[in-house]
């Protein structure tokens, strides 16, 4: 099997923050991972066919967070999700704080070729001023072709010409964050990551994003009994002061 590079870099780049893991929450929208810091992830894989039970599940907590981030390599996306939940736990978040890099995307988007990977909330804003927007979307019951969503296999198709490229940090929990880099490179576009599960690690300038745009935990205890407890986003309206959005520019 083809070596996953991109996994093995971040971990390999933070390996220095381990610590152990203080707590471990799968919702069913995200996960979160308490360790040196705080690090979140989307849950992908739910629901989970009948006896794919996470490795070690109700020992998470007798790991390191280096070893569970080597979850991220796993097929079982459930796994994969508290793999890079952990993997985001062991970097420490820089960046300017609180900045809507969705605004910001709006503001360069004018007269622009724009191409998402992932539906986020102000792509409707965005397609208003851009010259031609795609989305590129995992999840089947958001197709709509005719407002340009559609799957993400066309990315070969749609990549093309792009000015702008947005793909959700999520990406790198099914393993296809590094094959959208690698088109992104083939376009010369501005490349943003996007999104709570972005590693906010310059590992990812090297692999050729131009923008991270995630998030810093700082209440991790609150996110995580939160994740917990809800199926909905994390977001700075019901997670005043316990978040705070964070972009760092290579």
């Amino acid at each position: 099997m083809k070596e996953m590079n991109l996994i093995d870099d971040l971990i390999s780049a933070n390996f220095g923050n381990d610590a152990p893991v203080k707590d471990v929450r799968v919702g069913v929208s995200w996960t979160g991972v308490h360790g040196m810091f705080g690090g979140v992830a989307k849950t992908y894989g739910i629901p989970v066919v009948h006896g794919n039970y996470t490795r070690d599940m109700g020992e998470l907590t007798k790991k390191t967070t280096a070893e569970l981030a080597e979850y991220a390599h796993s097929w079982n996306l459930v796994e994969a999700s508290a793999g890079v939940a952990a993997l985001n736990s062991m970097i420490k978040t820089r960046g300017k704080k609180n900045i809507n890099a969705q605004d910001l995307i709006l503001e360069e988007a004018k007269n622009k070729k724009v191409i998402f990977v992932g539906k986020f909330p102000k792509i409707d804003e965005i397609r208003s001023v851009a010259r031609e927007l795609w989305v590129l979307e995992a999840d089947h019951n958001l197709l709509n072709p005719k407002e340009n969503i559609v799957t993400e296999s066309a990315a070969e198709y749609v990549f093309p010409g792009s000015d702008i490229i947005v793909i959700t940090g999520s990406t790198l929990i099914n393993k296809a964050l590094e094959r959208y880099l690698n088109l992104a490179k083939l376009e010369n576009a501005y490349t943003i990551i996007l999104g709570p599960s972005t590693p906010m690690s310059d590992v990812l300038f090297d692999y050729g994003a131009n923008m991270l745009a995630g998030m810093e935990i700082v209440n991790p205890e609150a996110i995580l009994q939160k994740i917990s407890q809800s199926g909905g986003m994390i977001n700075s309206k019901v997670c005043k002061g316990e978040i705070e959005f964070r972009v760092l520019e290579d």
